[in-house]
């Protein structure tokens, strides 16, 4: 019994963890998400339009966060890692075989892209939507909504570096506080106009679909906003599991976002005019001031939830070869997940900032923010196909078959979207594709300067013979040269003997590999291979979720019988000078991209936490 009861608390723990961390985007969706309903598509606020829009409201919580998230994609988990790069590295390692290889790996980079793009449009308009309930509060005063925001937004990127576990303890029960008044609000108001209730009936929202035709997808744009967030339920699955997020969702978020949409209906059938800002407009006006303290903290919790999971998906990409190296920090000793990368950090600001004076309100940026959103979420969905038909086969057809059914919403949403291309929208989609491009551009380019080195490697049994025929000086300690492919001989030890004639007692070629799954063993990470001549091969499995250290891995070879004294061990490094070539397989435009991004990479020593004073480079010009 006692065990249970630690089992169910642990739950209940780790499900008010989630709300703080998981929840925060989706959870403030109803600052803007109704009014966006009506004002983006020039929709009369009548009750029986009210009905329509507040039963696609609750259906889509249903389609595309309970059944498709919560019921389905969660299980959908790299060994508990979750997002669109572990997603689709699952996809790519468990059916190999596929002829759509390729198609997903190019699918989970444009996921990926998306992302990226939400990450800086999410903190612009979840926090200037907050800090608008100021002009409700005190409506006779002239307040600066925009300067207020951004300085809540420049603190929050400034406090990254610090990282997040001195407030993390507090997230999951303001989040908590927050659903609680979302409730609370919504039920005064479904009390004074019961008949919002029959919004529960899908035949209003289908009703809704039909009469407006074309114009129901800018109606169906604004209602997406809705489900924004829905896939930080499957990113952030890492950190707490999928059954701590799925009772948060069922017990806690669920009913009071749905409570909170259906007060704010009850309102605008009570009162039209509200829907200047429905969620507001929804408090007496003694409330006002803390409730917009209120939801600004959310906004932060929800931003904050989204900058991490940029900072973790750049990682990601990193470690799989579509991001040049960049600093990783650690900002916390005790969770591995915790990171900060500054180069990230002052991008996403500098964006968000450039969104807010650009777009100058939030009902503005809600055309803008939902392509990105909808894009990354529909790419999800053939991913998880795929990988259910390739784990059970023919066994898994009804649950494709209703998957695909969701694949259709997915669609419909995305088409939605596509029609505030003209209010915004252009901005995520293009950056997102900007982004796509250069990832793809970092993985071509990696490939072709790989390839370009292998061909000029010298084969291990040709330089062994050479070493024979010839020997250098052999000098005490161990010299360390990196290998990208396992295979020859590195150049940086080719040309250190070619020109300073000396070679160390121990020689190892490093190489390090990453798998397509998020963290490896460390009894599973080396493998050791005796070349001759005092060479030995090391070849260390990483996972794309670990930080490789090269001091660490040696440290670890001790226990396959390698000595490593760190005080007698030079680490050779070969750092290549990219010109371009007259034959290249990348076009002039990728290849300068390419030579540009490898130019402003972290140093190789650094991203792998050499010791300074023991790292020996060793230049070569290569043609691209």
């Amino acid at each position: 019994m006692s065990v249970e009861r630690n089992s169910g608390a642990r739950l209940a723990l780790l499900a008010l963890g989630a709300l703080g961390v998981v929840f925060g985007d989706i959870g403030t969706s109803p600052l803007y998400a109704v009014s966006s309903c009506f004002t983006g598509a020039h929709l009369a606020v009548t009750a029986e339009n009210v009905l329509g829009v507040l039963s696609l409201i609750f259906w889509s919580l249903i389609l595309v966060v309970l059944l498709k998230y919560v019921a389905v994609v969660l299980n959908a988990d790299n060994k508990g890692e979750g997002g669109v790069l572990a997603l689709t590295a699952l996809v790519v390692n468990t059916d190999r075989a596929s002829p759509r290889k390729k198609l997903y790996g190019m699918l989970g980079i444009l996921g990926a892209a998306l992302f990226f793009a939400d990450g800086a449009i999410t903190p612009a308009i979840s926090v200037l939507s907050a800090v608008e309930g100021l002009q409700i509060a005190a409506p006779a005063s002239s307040i600066p909504v925009l300067p207020i925001t951004m300085v809540v937004l420049v603190g929050l990127f400034m406090i990254q570096k610090h990282g997040t576990a001195s407030v993390g303890s507090v997230f999951g029960p303001v989040m908590l506080g927050w659903f609680g008044v979302l409730a609370v609000m919504g039920v005064y108001w479904i009390l004074r106009e019961p008949r919002v209730l029959f919004a529960l009936n899908p035949i209003h929202g289908l009703r809704m679909l039909a009469s407006h035709e074309i114009g129901a997808l800018a109606v169906l744009a604004g209602v997406f906003l809705t489900v924004t967030g829905g896939e930080a339920l499957y990113a952030d699955m890492g950190h707490f599991g999928k059954y701590p997020i799925r009772i948060a969702w069922v017990s806690v978020v669920m009913p009071a976002l749905v409570m909170n949409y259906f007060g704010q209906g009850a309102l605008l059938i009570e009162n039209p005019a509200a829907i200047s800002n429905p969620f507001y407009l929804m408090a007496p006006s003694w409330a006002l001031l803390p409730l917009v303290g209120l939801a600004t903290a959310a906004t932060v919790i929800a931003s904050q939830a989204v900058i991490s999971g940029v900072f973790s998906v750049t990682q990601t990409a990193v470690s799989l070869g579509l991001l040049p190296r960049l600093r990783v920090e650690h900002s916390s000793a005790e969770h591995a997940g915790q990171i900060y990368v500054p180069s990230m950090n002052w991008v996403l600001m500098a964006a968000a900032l450039a969104l807010i004076v650009g777009f100058g309100s939030s009902a503005a940026l809600a055309g803008a923010y939902g392509l990105a959103v909808s894009g990354a979420m529909t790419i999800v969905t053939p991913l998880t196909l795929s990988l259910i038909k390739s784990r059970y086969g023919r066994e898994s057809l009804p649950l494709r078959a209703g998957l695909s059914l969701l694949f259709v919403v997915d669609i419909a949403f995305l088409l939605a979207n596509l029609t505030k291309l003209g209010e915004g929208g252009w901005l995520p989609l293009s950056a997102g594709l900007t982004i796509y491009w250069l990832m793809q551009t970092w993985q071509r380019g990696r490939s072709s300067l790989h390839a370009r080195l292998l061909r000029e490697q010298k084969p291990v049994r040709d330089f062994l013979d050479d070493l024979k025929r010839d020997p250098p000086v052999r000098v005490p300690g161990t010299s360390v040269f990196l290998d990208a492919k396992a295979s020859g001989i590195p150049r940086a030890l080719l040309n250190n003997i070619k020109f300073n004639r000396v070679m160390h007692e121990r020689v190892i070629l490093l190489t390090i590999v990453t798998r397509e799954e998020p963290r490896i063993s460390p009894t599973k990470r080396l493998t050791v291979t005796e070349v001759g001549e005092g060479i030995v091969r090391l070849v260390a499995q990483m996972g794309f979720m670990d930080q490789p250290n090269i001091v660490e891995i040696l440290r670890l070879a001790e226990s396959h019988g390698i000595p490593f004294d760190p005080e007698r061990t030079t680490y050779f490094l070969s750092r290549e000078e990219l010109i371009p070539g007259r034959r290249s397989e990348l076009p002039p435009l990728r290849r300068r991209a390419f030579i540009q991004m490898a130019l402003n990479a972290q140093v190789v020593a650094d991203f792998y936490g050499l010791p300074p004073g023991r790292v020996v480079e060793i230049g070569t010009r290569v043609e691209i």
